[in-house]
Formats: C-alpha cells, structure tokens, sequence
C-alpha cells in the first residue's frame, strides 16, 4: 500500500500592499420585530461566550467571490440574508453582570463592511483571507446591542474577491455558516432562494418550551446522567496525561485520502449500513483501543440538526449529543449494528437546559469524585449541503492519500476531529493534544482509521486484530493503574492529589477487592493521619474534588476516607495503617455509584 505522505503547510503570508480601507454602510428593512426567550443552544453558547476567549468562541468562515461581482451585488446579497434571517437581526439585551434571557429580533437596522481593496493579493490568496477573517475573531461581541457579523470584503483594484467574516456563537454555528455561504452564492448567480421551512430562533424557543420539549429535556438529562455516572470520566486516562489546568496547542493535521473513501463506501456495501454509521463505529472502535477502553464516549455536536425544524435554520444549535459506545464485541460488523442503534438514542437526547445541565455535571461528577472531561469531539459535517471547508476546499489533491500539517489553536479537549467529505475523498481534519499524540501517533491514527476501513471493506474484522490492522497501539499505564468505576486510576496520583488537597497531612491509599455487580471491584480506601486538624472525611472529600480538574490524569476519589492520628512508622505498608486506631471514617460521596 502506498504510505500517506505528510507536508506541513504552516507558512507566513506576505503582508499585501492595502491602497485603502473604508467602511460601507448598509441598511436593511422588512423584517418582523420580535421579542422571545433564548433558544437551548442559544443558551449553552451565550454562556460560553461570557466565560471563554473571544478567539475560542468566535467562529470565521471565508466567502469566495464570482469574478465579475460588484461590490454592489455583494452588499446587496449580504443585506438579502440580514433581512431573511432572524437570527442575523438578533441581539440580546441584559444588564451588566447578567446573563441574557431573551432575543429581540430587529425589523431594520444597518451593519458595517470593511473594505480592503489592493493592488494585488498575496500568493495564496485564500489562505489570506482565512487570516483576515480568523484574526476578526478577536474581541467579545456584545450581545446586547452588536450587529453579529464582523464583515471584510477583499477587492483588488475595485474587484471583489473574498467575503471574510467572523460571526458570533450566539447567532450562528458551523452548519448556520454553511447554509449562508451556499445562499450568499446562489444571491449573486442571481438564483431565487426557496421559502424557509426550518423554524427562526424565537418559534424554536417556543417549541423547545412546549409540555413535548420540557418532557425532551428532561429526558435527555437523565441520558446524559446515566452515561456520566457510569462511563469512564476521561478517555485518555494515561501517565503522560493531560497538563493540569491547562488548554493545550494542537496543530491541524488533515487527511485527504480516495482509498479511504473507496474503502468506506465498500465498507457501507458490504456491512449494509449508512456510509456515517461505518465512519462513526470505526472512530469510536480506533479511539476506544488506543485509550484502551472498553467503551467510547465522544461529543457529537453536529447531531442535533437531524430534525427537519432546525435542519436549515441559521441560529446555533450547538449543544453536543453525546454518544456511549460499548465496543466489548468480537468484531467490527457487530459494532457497526450496535452503533447504529447508540448514535439515534444519542441524537434523541441532545436537546437540554444547558445550565441544568452543568448544574447536573457539578452535582454528579462532585458526588462521584470525579471530573468529566469532553476529552474526544467528533464533528461530522460531509452531509451539509455546503460544508465548511474554508480556504481547506481550495487546497485539495488528487493523491491517493495525503496527511497535511497546519496551524495550530487552542484546544480544550483531547481530541477534535471534523469530517469534511466523505467521497471521493476521505476528508477529515484532526486536533490531536501533543501531551497524549506525538505528530507520528497523530499521522498513524488517521491512516490507522483508513486501514480499518480498507479491512472493514474486504470482510469482517476481529476486535483483537485492531492493533495488527491499524498500527495503533493501545496506551501504556504500566502495572499501578487499575480500572475503578469503570475509570483508569491511578493509586499513586491519587495520594499525591489528596495529600496536597488536605495541605500537605501524611496520605496512604490502599486497594481492596469489594464484591460487586460483575464479580470483585477494586476499591479505594484514603488514610488521612490528620494530627490535630479537625478535618472530615466529607472536607477531604471536598477538598479533593476541587483539584481534581486541573490534577492531571488518572485521578478518582476513593470510596472511603479513614482518618487517623499519627502516620504509622513505616507509611508504605497497608497493613501499619491499618492497625492504627481511627478517629472518623466515612465517604464524601452522597450517592452510589
């Protein structure tokens, strides 16, 4: 087989000679003005954006331009789209210090574009205007009264080349960009848009407020419950872990390959299953075995566009459907059958209250002694009817398999992956953490998932034979972690986190077998020599629970504290603390898990 050949494209534009910038004026009007409660996925990212970076949150997409276009008819056919499109009319009043609970919908209004004409364009022209529209990220939009689009329009000599815009979360996700790129284009061939048959941000609200849409969210936080109270609460549970309290850097590394697209669409053949459900069982199957799991959670957020009202509406719906997949089978076509079934019961349950929902997560993960972690984000968006390739689309190859290096961001997972195109091509770009992937694990891992596809393709594929297909190797905990609620554990961080949680007291955790469910569960028990501090096993409890997020991998509470005086003499043997005398035991855990 031909080897993926990788390339690294990271290179710095030339500045461009810029003859001048001016600011255009557009006014729309003949919209409704309307007044309503905030969307869930409105919701979910207003909160965000209050609390994160403006370059995190902000989202940007680049618009190529027909020759021949005026200017006019650019701003015309963006001035089409504000007047079409509630959510682009839409601000969200609130006082300061307060988060919105309502959308106001304007029936006029102006909004601004920044024209950079030149004399000429860099060499890479796309690549250019994905920098202008991505460094218009920067800066928090304010919601209550901002036009949420940062428009640029690039010309040369006069003519319009490229839109760049960056857009706020709060109006607009990926598939909403999409939708408008692909209205932007038919505008300007002069194409009439059809009428709009998915719901505008004020009617969605007032559906997902119905007596059904409660009765939906609800149920789709005890889904979610059930899924953080028993599955593991970091997939890449390892030593080398993640860096505590840090977001890291990932380069994007994407991959263009038509063996892997053959091999998908024959994989899809054979087994009889949907093309996205093959991709989606060989993802979760590849990441389960290199984190060595025995099941897959992973984040959907493009899932929750599935339904017909909000396929096509421009508003975000960014809430992730969260998919638990149990890959313990013994081979590929049965997985693909069972994950046919957690994708559907996965995108039922991705509408919610987003701040109950994080109220839920507090309560569970701080009850259960643990911290969920979004480590794996799987974003398919092949079935857009214009997907969000950015100046990606531009650089496209007819090699049969190529790994390209980009730039890097801001990551706050572990893994993010987008897939682009599905035909002819396999299209997927990857955002591995360098604390968990090295560069060479991250190439292996997409032509890994291209070499399961090619053996899924030719026939069924034993489970134990991942890592002899793939070349992906399972990770390396050594012989001290063990799997404790259904968690990698490490004992060793453990102790080391609890003893600076309580300020430095004298810790040792001891592993026990308790019968359980399945047979004999390890359990941790915590030995505080405590002195004079009037400490509690709820206040280690506590105390622990607040650093395990920023503790690094591998970290669970123990089932039950002990406390005790003095440290015995010999601190590294179990059975000294054990025949020391207690003072309080108990477990800060206020439900079973």
């Amino acid at each position: 087989m031909t080897p993926a050949v990788a390339k690294d494209t990271m290179h710095q534009n030339p500045p461009p000679f810029t003859t001048t910038t001016t600011t255009v004026t557009v006014a729309y009007a003949g919209g409704d003005e309307r007044r309503g409660p905030l969307t869930m996925g409105q919701a979910n990212m207003i909160r965000c954006i209050l609390r994160d970076d403006p370059t995190h949150i902000n989202i940007h997409d680049v618009w190529p331009v027909p020759e021949g276009t005026t200017s006019a008819a650019v701003t015309d056919a963006l001035r089409a789209l504000a007047v079409r499109h509630e959510g682009l009319r839409t601000t969200f009043p609130h006082p300061p210090g307060a988060a919105p609970v309502d959308q106001v919908v304007a029936a006029k209004g102006t909004f601004t574009v920044t024209v950079l004409d030149h004399t000429e364009l860099p060499a890479d022209p796309a690549g250019y205007a994905e920098s202008v529209a991505r460094a218009a990220r920067a800066g928090r939009f304010a919601l209550e009264r901002e036009f949420p689009l940062r428009i640029t329009l690039l010309t040369v000599a006069g003519q319009p080349a490229y839109v760049a815009l960056a857009f706020s979360h709060a109006v607009a996700d990926g598939s909403a960009m999409a939708i408008l790129r692909e209205e932007f284009a038919e505008l300007l061939a002069g194409k009439e848009l059809p009428e709009l048959t998915s719901l505008p941000p004020v009617d969605l609200a007032a559906v997902e407020a119905s007596p059904a849409g409660l009765r939906k969210s609800e149920a789709s936080l005890r889904y979610w419950e059930r899924i953080l109270r028993t599955g593991p609460q970091e997939m890449f549970a390892e030593p080398r872990g993640r860096r505590p309290g840090t977001d890291e850097e990932a380069r994007q590394l994407t991959l263009r390959s038509r063996r892997g697209g053959r091999a998908l669409a024959g994989a899809a053949r054979r087994t009889g299953h949907p093309e996205a459900t093959v991709l989606m069982a060989a993802w979760c199957a590849l990441v389960a075995h290199r984190a060595g799991q025995d099941s897959c959670v992973t984040a959907v957020p493009s899932a929750n566009r599935f339904h017909a009202r909000v396929a096509r509406s421009v508003t975000t719906t960014s809430q992730d459907a969260l998919l638990h997949l149990d890959v313990r089978v013994p081979a590929f076509d049965t997985l693909v059958s069972r994950t046919w079934g957690a994708v559907l019961n996965a995108y039922r349950h991705s509408q919610f209250d987003s701040v109950r929902l994080w109220e839920m997560i507090d309560r569970v993960t701080a009850e259960r002694g643990s911290h969920f972690g979004r480590d794996v984000v799987f974003n398919d968006v092949s079935a857009l009817p214009a997907p969000l390739l950015g100046t990606d689309a531009q650089n496209g190859c007819d090699a049969e398999q190529e790994l390209t290096w980009g730039p890097p961001q801001a990551l706050p997972t572990r893994m993010l992956a987008f897939t682009y195109r599905t035909t002819p091509q396999l299209h997927i770009s990857l955002w591995a953490a360098p604390s968990v992937f090295t560069p060479e694990e991250a190439e292996g891992f997409l032509t890994g998932l291209v070499l399961l596809l090619e053996e899924a393709a030719a026939g069924d594929v034993p489970m134990e034979a991942m890592s002899e297909v793939t070349g992906v190797r399972p990770a390396e905990r050594g012989p001290k972690w063990l799997r404790v609620d259904g968690c990698w554990v490490s004992p060793d961080a453990v102790r080391e986190t609890l003893g600076r949680a309580v300020g430095g007291l004298p810790v040792w955790v001891q592993v026990t077998e308790e019968p359980g469910a399945s047979g004999a569960d390890p359990h941790l028990t915590a030995y505080i020599a405590r002195g004079e501090t009037p400490l509690t096993p709820t206040e280690a409890h506590r105390a622990l629970t607040a650093l395990i997020p920023a503790a690094g991998s591998g970290v669970l509470a123990p089932h039950r504290y002990v406390l005790v005086e003095n440290p015995p003499t010999e601190p590294d043997r179990s059975d000294a603390w054990r025949r020391l005398e207690i003072i309080d035991e108990g477990t800060g855990r206020s439900r079973q898990v």
